[in-house]
């Protein structure tokens, strides 16, 4: 719950983006409509617009439509709580969810009308449901699971980058259930990826990556360097802790192997028991991976294996992603990776928790000390600009006189204008539509700016992107539309991070 408030905080202050924009647009369209929009765009974001769908019914004020990322968040820290504690104490969960209330990215995508999310809590559902159906293989369970693959791969085509990591837990014992749990949760995963194949065409804009933006990838996960580098050092150390207080045997079975039923339970008997006298020893903090509450249950699933899992989780997306990228077609953009953060905060508490005195201590060090490292990152993603793309701004910038005219760089900047504005405006000379087009966001408009332009002695400019990607070059052919219409440049201004927008006012020569 707190994690959910601690994202939520910011969503009132920072304007809507292009990409919460489109949810807006796409949502907002009847159940056709969307069905026109995803076969030439967006496909794989259908089952998220779906729901939106039915949420903007009551209202598109920003806090409405923000507010399930923020549910989202909150769940998500919620799995992370007894995900914790199955793999080690409820201590260890509680800390894992303060740290990841605490990231700068969870104030980012908790404020944020898109699905990643929905994608984070998905994820977490899947290895909490996994780890349920391995202490314990019933039919229920495994259904459990199942849906909550299913949930993964209809909330973002990429979480399904995480699902490898699942299968290191893989036995003879359990193979027939969990790979059919999972094979029927990922069936939305194969249409959306087949949709999204068609069109990747829409996905021009991403450039190729190289190895080198694994550096950047703490900052990613965490939202801030210095706190991701800080967290990254602790989930290395929570490994660590984890695979060293892992009993040796039945759970420190390689996953393909399959422990004979007696000694699996032997195993863990001997284990609880152990789990139980250092917890006495410790006054029930936990101490041991079966230490308090939900003892034996991460030995059951296989405690050691389990390290292996959590690593998985946490760095085999961005190698995955980097791969479908140069052997498929650029995909690799940071924000699909947000599923990767719930792991970090896990691994993290884990490590906190395996200390053999002052946890408690030292989870408001960490605590105290991540807020104190992303502090700026808190307060920018809090700003009117924190989404990078300042409308209001804009429009404060545009002082409209009567019979000024306005041209849009991008049609579908329109969508934003339209949903801020509430004084004045320029003359939209180019609309020549009140609905978006159907296979995509922008607007239809007339061809000839020239001639829309004929009789004004003022237009107004706007487009994504710096000054000089509409001034100096080819980039934003509106401009050389107005400038071969007979105008000149006479102000422009550019919003405080790219790439932003830019204003740009054009006279009569």
């Amino acid at each position: 719950m707190l994690a959910g408030i601690a994202a939520f905080t910011g969503t009132g202050s920072a304007t809507l983006n292009g990409d919460e924009l489109a949810t807006i647009s796409a949502a907002s369209r009847s159940l056709s409509g969307m069905w026109e929009l995803a076969r030439h765009i967006d496909g794989h974001f259908l089952p998220y617009y779906l729901f939106m769908h039915l949420w903007v019914k009551a209202g598109t004020a920003e806090l409405w439509l923000r507010l399930p990322s923020a549910v989202g968040i909150a769940v998500a820290a919620w799995f992370l709580v007894d995900l914790g504690r199955r793999l080690h104490s409820t201590r260890a969960g509680v800390i894992a969810a303060a740290v990841f209330a605490i990231l700068p990215s969870v104030s980012y995508f908790g404020a944020f009308a898109r699905s990643y999310a929905f994608a984070a809590a998905a994820v977490a559902f899947s290895f909490w449901a996994l780890h349920r159906a391995v202490e314990r293989s019933e039919v229920r369970r495994w259904v459990v699971y199942g849906v909550a693959v299913a949930l993964v791969c209809s909330t973002h085509l990429f979480a399904v980058l995480v699902l490898p990591a699942q299968l290191l837990l893989l036995r003879r014992d359990r193979v027939v259930p969990m790979l059919a749990a999972m094979a029927v949760g990922c069936v939305p995963a194969a249409v959306l990826g087949l949709v999204g194949f068609g069109e990747r065409h829409a996905i021009s804009w991403i450039p190729q990556r190289g190895p080198e933006v694994w550096l950047k990838f703490p900052k990613m996960a965490a939202g801030a360097t210095g706190l991701g580098l800080m967290l990254f050092a602790l989930a290395l150390a929570g490994a660590v802790l984890l695979w060293r207080a892992a009993p040796r045997g039945a759970g420190a079975l390689p996953p393909w192997r399959a422990a004979p039923r007696g000694v699996e339970e032997a195993g863990t008997a001997g284990v609880e028991e152990a789990g139980r006298v250092r917890g006495e020893e410790s006054g029930g903090a936990g101490a041991g991976v079966s230490g308090g509450a939900g003892a034996g249950a991460g030995v059951s699933g296989g405690a050691r294996v389990w390290v292996f899992v959590l690593v998985g989780w946490l760095v085999l997306p961005p190698v995955l992603l980097l791969a479908v990228s140069q052997l498929v077609t650029p995909v690799y953009v940071d924000r699909y990776l947000f599923v990767t953060a719930p792991a970090l905060a896990l691994l993290a508490g884990l490590a906190v928790a395996a200390l053999p005195r002052f946890q408690v201590v030292a989870a408001v060090v960490v605590v105290l000390l991540g807020c104190a490292l992303s502090v700026q990152e808190h307060v920018t993603v809090r700003e009117e600009n924190g989404r990078f793309e300042n409308i209001p701004w804009a429009l404060r910038v545009i002082k409209a006189e009567p019979d000024d005219a306005i041209v849009y760089g991008q049609s579908q900047l329109r969508t934003g204008f339209e949903y801020y504005a509430d004084s004045l405006m320029p003359v939209d000379v180019l609309k020549t539509g009140d609905a978006p087009s159907p296979d995509g966001f922008g607007y239809p408009e007339r061809p000839d700016a020239a001639a829309a332009l004929d009789g004004r002695d003022r237009v107004w400019v706007v487009w994504r992107g710096s000054k000089q990607s509409g001034l100096d070059g080819d980039a934003v052919p509106r401009v050389a539309e107005v400038v071969k219409a007979g105008f000149k440049l006479s102000l422009a201004k550019h919003s405080a991070e790219l790439p932003g927008l830019t204003v740009a006012l054009f006279v009569r020569r």
